[in-house]
């Protein structure tokens, strides 16, 4: 049994978890229960746990500082982090002292023991591990092909080994760890799927490859070690072939990772390859066969600059109920997320703040609905699901807000609108030729205007114009900018025309078009 101490200044919380927790079953002990750091230490003292799960906040000593205390004297121990959502960066800090699970309160029993589950499985691995060579060295030819899958294994994954025990696994298992050529092959079953699904993943790439060097399941992966005598072609036929015979039996997809050809001796690199190759799986989506190349931009080049957004345009759009104006900015966003091809979980980082920040423009009667969706961003495996999300809920708020505005909109200021609209391509559109038509004071129609629509006539023009140009260049993108200008409303003076132009977009006419078309 796997000690277990739980650490929350809530007593509500940690009599819960306590009772709905089956300790037993998965292979675990709860020796104690404490509400603050200070308490925790002292049973950490008299009889160090095995797992720690704590909450981040509470008096005193805080979570955070209960993982470095601890790790500092027992630096084997794992911890399972209770986190807010507003203290999940703060809670990042924590994975510099090796914890890997974080857990968005209120969490359910099922994530709950899905984590100890995983961190019980771990410390097993590694308690085998510490017995592996001992029992290997006795050379007992029975279990040489056990030995042989484990040390490659180990090898591959984390374990390192001595010169002393390099020579002797060499030499036992007949390997030509300088010369011998090898590539790593890594599968990800797509979507929910039984642990069965990646021994049938093991069994039909045994058949297919037909006795590879290594096959076996590490977590959620299958991991296979195959001598690189194979073609380009042919190897990827194969693949193929798996991911096809799978697919047609479980009805899963299957997104396969594939290393470069290297000496036996490099296999972690290779192994480290396909891990990161599996990571761009969120860019690439489901069912893909990901290769250094898919991803030679970012792995080679690595990334130039950070990604930086204000949010306040896309907000203000929004918060008018422009659709298309968000629409174009959330995706030049999200084509930006793209491109820089970063960390899946940093991606979602930069989603989230800017999806709090659009949800907060909705309706309050729908708040809560919008934050139930938050899960679905962090649990999205593919950024083209994320993106879908995000855009739809912009959109029913932008919709929603625009039907709200127009409701409100006086007759004056839908008039004023109405003209704007069909006067737009005019040159002499001013306040005064509006208020002339509707027969008002301009000072009166500029205040009551800028009241209702919130923001001032002029502006109001100008937004409009710019967007009618965009639209003009995405219909034809081989328009003359004297054209363009005249169909906006800026008459003969194409210089205006084009500074007002990049003062808006960051580009003049002609960089525009030749960076996006």
């Amino acid at each position: 049994m796997y000690k277990v101490l739980l650490v929350d200044d809530e007593f509500m919380i940690l009599d819960g978890i306590s009772s709905v927790i089956e300790w037993e079953v998965l292979n675990t002990e709860l020796i104690g229960t404490a509400q603050n750091g200070q308490q925790a230490m002292n049973i950490v003292r008299q009889n160090p746990p095995d797992i720690i799960i704590t909450d981040i906040r509470m008096p005193g000593m805080d979570g955070l500082e209960l993982v470095r205390t601890v790790h500092a004297i027992h630096p084997d121990i794992m911890f399972i982090l209770l986190t807010g959502y507003s203290e999940f960066e703060y809670a990042k800090t924590a994975m510099q002292y090796g914890v890997k699970h974080y857990l968005l309160k209120p969490c359910s029993e099922e994530s709950l023991s899905e984590a100890i589950g995983e961190l019980v499985e771990s410390r097993m691995i590694e308690d085998d591990k510490e017995a592996f060579v001992q029992s290997v060295r006795y050379g007992l030819e029975r279990i040489k092909p056990y030995a042989k899958e484990q040390f490659l294994k180990e090898f591959l994954t984390n374990k390192t080994y001595g010169t002393e025990e390099w020579h002797y696994f060499g030499e036992l298992f007949g390997f030509q760890f300088q010369s011998q050529q090898v590539r790593v092959l890594l599968f990800q079953i797509d979507g929910e799927h039984e642990y069965e699904h990646l021994f049938a993943v093991k069994n039909i790439t045994e058949d297919v490859f037909r006795n590879p060097m290594l096959s076996s399941t590490v977590s959620k992966h299958v991991l296979i070690l195959i001598e690189d005598t194979l073609t380009e072609p042919e190897l990827f036929e194969r693949i193929q072939s798996i991911r096809s015979i799978f697919t047609k039996y479980y009805n899963l997809d299957l997104t396969a990772a594939l290393s470069d050809s290297g000496e036996l001796a490099q296999v972690r690199r290779l192994y480290k390859q396909t891990i990161d190759c599996l990571s761009h799986q969120f860019y690439l989506g489901k069912g893909s066969l990901i290769t250094r190349r898919d991803i030679s931009n970012s792995l080679d080049q690595g990334r130039q600059e950070d990604f930086s957004y204000d949010e306040e345009k896309l907000i203000m759009v929004i918060k008018a109920g422009h659709w298309d104006d968000a629409e174009r900015e959330l995706t030049q966003v999200f084509q930006r997320l793209s491109e820089l091809r970063m960390d899946s979980a940093e991606t979602k980082s930069y989603i989230i703040q800017l999806f709090m920040g659009i949800i907060r423009l909705g309706s309050s009667d729908r708040i809560a609905e919008y934050l139930g969706r938050l899960t679905t961003v962090i649990e999205s495996s593919t950024f083209q699901s994320v993106q879908e999300l995000v855009m739809s809920i912009s959109r029913d708020i932008a919709l929603e807000r625009f039907e709200r505005t127009r409701s409100q909109h006086s007759q004056l200021v839908q008039s004023v609108v109405q003209i704007v609209h069909q006067r737009l391509h005019d040159e002499q559109l001013t306040l005064q030729m509006v208020s002339n038509e509707i027969y008002m004071n301009p000072d009166y129609v500029s205040k009551v205007f800028k009241r209702e629509i919130g923001e001032k006539f002029t502006n109001y023009v100008m937004r409009l114009r710019m967007e009618r140009a965009l639209e003009l260049l995405e219909q034809d993108n081989e328009i003359r900018i004297s054209h363009l200008a005249e169909m906006a409303g800026f008459g003969g003076n194409s210089p205006y025309f084009s500074k007002v132009f990049k003062k808006h977009t960051g580009l003049s006419p002609s960089e525009y078009k030749q960076q996006y078309f």
